[in-house]
């Protein structure tokens, strides 16, 4: 469960497509488990060349793993079930009109059984693309080419054993045509066998000089011989059983061709070590000759520049690679576009990365609406519909005949407590609203109004009027509107007062009350205020003296300012006290 990348980092049920660039084991190893053992609905993606191999690379990968039935992540059953889910797709991906270009593992180097990247005729607004190499430079074709033959010709001149640990496919494939075609030109080495560990039954290349080998058991190490076997970072399998046997020797060789993960063995012996771990935790001195000669299909420096100055996309993010030489990257890139304002992101494990893209929107006119051409200023209205990135306008009714929508109407109705006169009602929204039309008798089952062509409204009793409207934001205003108006008519309806003796008394208690209430605020206001003569209130302020007629409000003082600040708080007061009125029906 540990060699499988950040799968709890992520929820699969929100994934939508799962692009696949090609067929090495470190882009497509863990996908039978992530189509078989998670929540992944989604839909998966591959060229047709990649789906070919998928099958064959990873039922051998579970043959060559070493492990109990309990730890394998998936077997043969689960690889069968998930290749109905795959499907082919070129991954230039273009999301409403923003193009993201994901390179995978790419060269710009033509090899034997490869052509070189082609360089894209159009441009990607995002490229998210390799950076295994970071800046390093690898050596021309023809001198790599001579060291690698050179290091086996000499290997086994001196009765050496040569081990070549590689991937079953792809780099596999290239050096064995390079091995081919030089045993090819050189006659005296046709007796030293070259022998590549068997690749499930297919034999993707017909070699004159190469046979396979099943088993360990069924070869006899005896004498020079080149044997290529996997995995390419010899953690197990034939190629750790081979390692081990020859390690020790000085006579042998083994040739690293390609690019190896930190923490393999194969990482490990690139430095020549003096000893090294056993898969019996014992340790076997170092004596065989190391070299590291690159076949491996990443671009280098000088490619990922020449790719992305004809690409030239506004944005790049870089991403498999370790965190230096993806960061030595990004420096010499952001150097090189300083120029041309390039953003360069370098992407962490289960980083994620958002960018914003401002485009025009455009909606295309269907159905009816599609059938006249508008005018220049016509007003032209329908439903908006969205699907995907597309925007359509269509008229109500063809909603159903475009999409799998359908258009409903909501009738709502509500009472109200209404004790006024309805003419008075009809009379306060005409002054508000254009269009309030009576409703004939037969049409409305009583009296009835309509307001504004969309909201109805009934007499239902001397209590209670009733009203209707089909929802819609309109509507849902129009009503809102009524109802406040309603309402506030309540409240201004006068109510009906019986006037009695004991009434009376009751209304002159509550003026007496609100004299003292009165009183108690100027006071809080102004500090010392004083009954005077007449009904009067004198108030002094530093020295000032104001006299304020209680029953006018008019107030007299030689200080203006005193005057008005009397004059005004006196009639705030007044009208937050009064009236204070008790009313018996």
């Amino acid at each position: 469960m540990a060699a499988l990348p950040y799968f709890d980092e992520i929820d699969p049920l929100t994934i939508d497509v799962l692009l696949v660039t090609h067929f090495h084991l470190d882009h497509a190893a863990s996908l039978p488990y992530f189509l078989e053992k998670t929540t992944f609905k989604g839909r998966v993606f591959m060229t047709h060349a990649t789906k070919a191999i998928y099958k064959l690379l990873l039922s051998y990968y579970v043959k060559v793993s070493k492990v109990s039935v309990e730890d394998m992540l998936y077997d043969e059953q689960d690889i069968l079930r998930c290749m109905d889910k795959i499907g082919t797709a070129m991954f230039m991906v273009d999301i409403a009109g923003v193009r993201v270009l994901y390179t995978g593992d790419y060269s710009c180097e033509k090899d034997l059984h490869l052509r070189a990247t082609e360089i894209l005729q159009f441009s990607s607004d995002i490229c998210i693309v390799e950076s295994t190499y970071g800046v390093q430079l690898h050596q021309p074709r023809n001198v790599r080419e001579k060291s690698f033959t050179d290091v086996i010709h000499s290997t086994i001149s001196q009765g050496g054993c040569v081990l070549i640990p590689a991937f079953a496919l792809g780099c596999a494939q290239e050096l064995l045509l390079i091995l081919d075609e030089y045993w090819s030109n050189h006659p005296e080495l046709h007796n030293i066998p070259q022998i590549r560990d068997q690749f499930a039954n297919s034999n993707p290349f017909d070699f004159k000089h190469i046979s396979t080998l099943k088993s360990i058991e069924n070869f006899n190490d005896v004498g020079p011989s080149v044997v290529m076997a996997s995995p390419n970072g010899l953690q197990s399998g034939l190629s750790r059983q081979l390692f081990e046997m020859w390690c020790s020797d000085k006579k042998n060789a083994c040739v690293i061709p390609g690019y190896v993960v930190e923490g393999t063995l194969a990482k490990t012996i690139i430095n020549e070590p003096k000893e090294v771990i056993l898969m019996n935790g014992l340790t076997a001195p170092l004596n065989m000759q190391v070299h590291y000669i690159s076949f491996s299909a990443h671009a280098d420096f000088a490619q990922t520049s020449m790719f992305l100055k004809e690409l030239m996309p506004p944005n790049i993010i870089l991403v498999h690679g370790e965190a230096n030489e993806m960061g030595r990257l990004k420096q010499k890139l952001i150097t090189q576009f300083a120029d041309r304002n390039t953003k360069i992101i370098s992407l962490k494990n289960c980083q994620s990365v958002e960018m914003y893209f401002y485009s025009e929107k455009m909606a295309k006119a269907i159905g009816r609406l599609a059938e006249k051409t508008p005018e220049v200023g016509e007003t032209f209205s329908g439903l908006l519909l969205k699907k995907a990135f597309t925007y359509q306008i269509m008229a109500p009714d063809d909603l159903h005949v475009f999409s799998l929508l359908s258009t409903a109407n909501i009738s709502q109705r509500i009472t109200i407590a209404y004790t006024g006169a309805f003419g008075v009602l009809k009379h306060r929204l005409k002054q508000i609203f254009e269009s309030v039309e009576s409703l004939p008798d037969e049409e409305s089952e009583g009296l009835a109004f309509r307001v504004h062509e969309r909201l109805t409204v009934k007499y239902e009793s001397e209590k209670h009027i009733s009203l209707h409207w089909r929802s819609d934001p309109i509507s849902d205003m129009v009503l809102d509107s009524v109802v406040t108006l309603v309402l506030n008519i309540s409240h201004e309806i006068p109510k009906v007062v019986v006037e009695s003796e004991e009434a009376t008394k009751t209304e002159e208690e509550n003026n007496k009350k609100a004299e003292k209430v009165i009183h108690a605020l100027l006071v809080s206001l102004f500090g010392d205020v004083k009954f005077g003569e007449n009904g009067k209130l004198v108030i002094s302020v530093d020295g000032n003296v104001a006299h304020l007629h209680k029953q006018s409000g008019n107030v007299e003082s030689k200080n203006e300012g005193l005057k008005e600040s009397v004059r005004v708080a006196f009639q705030r007061i007044q009208n937050a006290v009064k009236p204070i009125l008790l009313y018996v029906s």
